[in-house]
């Protein structure tokens, strides 16, 4: 009878692992053809039947975005500097911001929790014409102080509200022990509290950098001027109003997905555990 059990038990862990690949499959299918067919001629492109794999790797897709008239250099540093400064600015305001919102148990503090959450649910294009409004206003347009600014805007609520258990579950004792050493709040925070919730902070800064790379409603409402705008509205300009070069389009949505792939598959054993202790903490 346990003999029985154990083989419906792994004949069910099977079809569940068989399941989860399938799905995996599937999912990353269209990023596979999208590097695929970066590599490919444009002959080669529109081949019936389609290759899966290009007969002769072509890399003229990526020298034409990167000696072309696409401002691909230019596009690449503008999404580097724009979503470095995201990730430092998110975590400088949402560290204190958490803590202050887990400690302090106020109405003000359940008020602000329900406004962040709401803010999340709106959509870009919904805020992005009234921002531009007012960064105009006050002469921002064209900046990098405006696309960051606006970045923030989704990024801060978004670490707030996951940062948020991490530090309403550490013991307040170990706090108030390490106030009898001499430490203020902030030395307590950054000593005691913040390399406790490593994982947190690593999956807040992973996901905000990632935000920020691929955002691309502000960048294209906010911008105007070619010197300022990152990859995503780069990728946008390849499409042209008679023709699209699918192969020059695809290397650079390739780029712009690179940096996105390598933090998962360095940073996923914390994002994983970030995640995952956010969800159980209360």
């Amino acid at each position: 009878m346990n003999i029985v059990r154990l083989s419906n038990q792994t004949k069910m862990n099977i079809f569940k692992s068989a399941i989860g690949w399938l799905i995996i499959v599937i999912y990353l299918f269209p990023v596979y053809w999208m590097i695929n067919t970066s590599f490919k001629t444009g002959k080669e492109m529109f081949a019936n039947p389609p290759t899966l794999i290009p007969h002769d790797f072509y890399i003229g897709s990526y020298k034409a975005v990167f000696t072309g008239n696409y401002g691909t250099w230019n596009a690449l540093l503008n999404s580097i500097v724009i979503s470095v400064s995201v990730l430092l600015l998110t975590l400088v305001i949402a560290i204190p911001s958490s803590y202050a919102v887990a400690r302090l148990r106020t109405r003000t503090t359940t008020s602000m929790m329900v406004m962040l959450t709401v803010v999340q649910l709106l959509p870009a294009i919904a805020i992005s014409i009234p921002m531009f409004v007012m960064f105009r206003q006050v002469g921002l347009v064209n900046t990098y102080v405006s696309v960051i600014l606006a970045d923030i805007s989704v990024t801060l609520p978004f670490a707030v509200i996951l940062l948020r258990p991490y530090f309403k579950q550490f013991p307040y004792e170990v706090e108030e022990a390490a106030q009898l050493d001499g430490l203020n709040t902030l030395q307590t925070i950054m000593r005691i509290v913040m390399p406790t919730i490593k994982p947190g902070l690593v999956m807040i800064g992973s996901f905000s950098f990632l935000m920020a790379w691929g955002e691309f409603t502000f960048a294209l409402t906010l911008t105007t001027n070619q010197n300022i705008q990152p990859l995503t509205v780069a990728l946008n300009r390849i499409i042209g109003q008679y023709g699209t070069n699918w192969n020059d389009l695809m290397a650079v949505a390739t780029i712009i997905a690179l940096p996105v792939l390598l933090i998962f598959i360095f940073l996923q054993r914390y994002i994983v555990a970030g995640l995952a202790g956010g969800a159980t903490k209360g």
